[in-house]
């Protein structure tokens, strides 16, 4: 799972920026600040990962991605948990 979330986002940051658009859009239609968090995190992954192709958050040995335990569990926790979360709302809403 971690290699096919690497194999799209780190060669490709901006990819980060659809389910950063897709919360958004949420966010707006239902008004909830959780749903807005989890846009404002992928928007912020988007960015880090951008950083990191770019060669300015890392320092030149980019290869070993330890973070990417941390961040990938917690993407993939926020994204089901927001999912589950929008569709009950949009469903009461």
């Amino acid at each position: 799972m971690y290699e096919f979330l690497g194999n799209i986002f780190i060669p490709h940051p901006y990819m980060a920026l659809i389910p950063a658009v897709v919360f958004g859009s949420l966010y707006f239609k239902l008004r909830n600040k959780f749903i807005l968090a989890v846009a404002v995190i992928w928007a912020l992954y988007a960015l880090y990962e951008e950083l990191n192709l770019l060669r300015i958050t890392c320092s030149g040995e980019c290869n070993i991605r330890v973070d990417l335990l941390l961040f990938y569990p917690a993407l993939i926790l926020l994204t089901v948990v927001g999912i589950i979360y929008g569709i009950t709302k949009l469903l009461k809403h």
